[in-house]
C-alpha cells in the first residue's frame, strides 16, 4: 500500500460524526445543518433542461480537454468577469469534474516525487484537500496562519528564505474558506514576486468568487491581478473555479482550471492518463450555465438577505463580522469550539463545524481554536432560527 496514505488525517466531517457520537438532540427541535458548504438554493431550471436535452451525448466518449464550445464559454466568462484581454481556449483552459478533484490531482502533477524535502504551502485554516494532495504527492504541507488579529491576511513574511526555497506549490483560497478573506492586489504582487524568486507554482482556489455582497465590487481574482500587474501570460499561475456555489449545482461536478499554458499542458498530459473527462451532457449544461449571469445575481441576493438578517443576531452573542465574500460566518466561541459544537447539536439540534477541525497547529497555534464555521446555506427562516439557538446556548455558558 502507498505509505503516504498513513499521513492523511480524518476528514473534518468524520471528526464531526465521532464528536457527536450517540448524542440525541431534542426531538421537539427540527434539525438545522449549517456544517457543510453545500448550496441548498434550487438549481435553475434552464440548467436542468440543458442537461436533459444533451443526453444523446452519452453515446460518445468525451475528450479529456473538453469540448471547444465549453472552453470558449469559460474563456468568455473569464474575460467578462475579470476584464481579461484574452484567454486561449485551446491552451489556457481545462474543464474538470469540480474544483475538488482538480485541486487534489494538481499536486501530483507539480511535485517531483523524488524530491524528499519538497513543501506545499497552505493557508491555515484551510480546505483539507490541500493537505491530502501534498501528502499523496510525497511532499509536506507548510502552513501560514490566518488570524483575526492580522485581518486574516496571508502573511508571507512568516516563512524564512530557507523554507521558501523548498516550496514547490502554493495553494491559496480567495475568497477564503472559512474566513471569507479576499486577497488584495498587493497580496498578489507579493505572492507573484516570491513565485518568480523561488520558482513555485500558485494554485488559486476561487470556488467562492461569485458569492459577494456589492454588485459593483466583485472580488479580485488571480488572473485579473496578474493582468493588472503586467503578467498576461499568467506565468506559474493556475486558477480553479466551479459552478457548484455559483449556480447551485454541486451534483453536476463541473469546474475548470485556467492559466499558465505550459503548466496546463503538463496537467492535460497527466489527466489524459487519469481518466477524468467530463460527461458530454454535463459539458453542454455547463457551457449554458457559464453564459448566464442573471441566475448568479439572484443567488447572491438570497445570500445577502441571509447575511443581513443573521449576522447581527449571531454578533449579539459571539464575536463575528461580515466576511469579504463567500457564505460562511467565522465566529469566535467562549468555550472550546468542539465543545460548543457538541452542545449546540445535543441541546439545540443545530450543526456547525468546529474551527479546529479545519486547521493544524503551526508556530504553536491552531488558528481554528475557539471558532466555529457557520455555513449560511439553509433557507432564511432556518438560518435565523439557528442563529437564535446559537444565542441561547451562548447566553447559557
Amino acid at each position: 500500500m502507498n505509505p503516504h496514505l498513513e499521513r492523511l488525517q480524518p476528514y473534518p466531517f468524520e471528526k464531526l460524526r465521532a464528536l457527536f457520537g450517540n448524542a440525541q438532540p431534542p426531538a421537539g427541535l427540527a434539525s438545522i445543518r449549517l456544517s457543510i458548504g453545500e448550496p441548498q438554493h434550487p438549481t435553475p431550471a434552464f440548467i436542468k433542461d440543458a442537461l436533459a436535452g444533451a443526453l444523446d451525448g452519452l453515446a460518445n466518449y468525451p475528450t479529456t480537454q473538453g469540448s471547444l464550445p465549453l472552453r470558449e464559454a469559460i474563456a468568455g466568462w473569464l474575460c467578462r468577469r475579470y476584464g481579461l484581454l484574452a484567454v486561449d481556449p485551446a491552451s489556457q483552459i481545462l474543464p474538470v469534474n469540480g474544483s475538488r478533484e482538480a485541486l487534489f490531482a494538481f499536486a501530483q502533477c507539480i511535485v517531483d516525487p523524488t524530491e524528499r524535502d519538497a513543501l506545499v504551502l497552505c493557508p491555515n485554516p484551510f480546505y483539507q484537500i490541500y493537505e491530502g494532495a501534498a501528502f499523496l504527492a510525497g511532499a509536506t504541507p507548510v502552513f501560514l496562519n490566518q488570524v483575526a488579529e492580522d485581518g486574516f491576511r496571508l502573511n508571507l513574511d512568516a516563512l524564512d528564505d530557507a523554507t521558501w526555497r523548498r516550496v514547490r506549490l502554493a495553494y491559496v483560497c480567495s475568497p477564503g474558506n472559512p474566513t471569507g478573506k479576499v486577497l488584495s492586489l498587493d497580496d498578489w504582487r507579493q505572492l507573484f514576486e516570491r513565485a518568480d524568486r523561488y520558482g513555485f507554482v500558485i494554485a488559486s482556489d476561487e470556488c467562492y468568487s461569485e458569492l459577494y455582497f456589492d454588485e459593483a465590487a466583485p472580488p479580485l481574482g488571480a488572473l485579473e491581478a496578474a493582468r493588472r500587474l503586467g503578467r498576461d501570460s499568467f506565468e506559474r499561475l493556475v486558477v480553479f473555479s466551479s459552478l457548484s456555489k455559483r449556480s447551485n449545482v454541486p451534483g453536476l461536478r463541473s469546474g475548470f482550471v485556467a492559466g499558465d499554458a505550459r503548466v496546463l499542458g503538463r496537467f492535460l498530459l497527466y489527466r489524459t492518463y487519469h481518466g477524468c473527462a467530463m460527461n458530454p451532457a454535463v459539458q453542454h449544461a455547463s457551457a449554458v450555465a457559464w453564459g448566464d449571469e442573471a441566475h448568479v445575481a439572484d443567488n447572491r441576493r438570497l445570500y445577502r438577505e441571509k447575511f443581513a438578517a443573521v449576522t447581527p443576531v449571531v454578533a449579539a452573542a459571539l464575536p463575528v463580522a461580515m466576511p469579504d465574500a463567500g457564505f460562511y460566518l467565522w465566529a469566535r466561541t467562549p468555550i472550546p469550539d468542539a465543545e460548543f459544537a457538541y452542545r449546540l447539536h445535543r441541546e439545540y439540534n443545530v450543526t456547525v463545524l468546529p474551527g479546529s477541525f479545519l486547521a493544524r497547529v503551526a508556530n504553536g497555534l491552531n488558528p481554528g481554536d475557539f471558532h466555529i464555521r457557520i455555513a449560511l446555506v439553509a433557507s432564511l427562516p432556518d438560518c435565523l432560527e439557528a442563529a437564535k439557538r446559537i444565542c441561547e446556548l451562548s447566553k447559557s455558558l
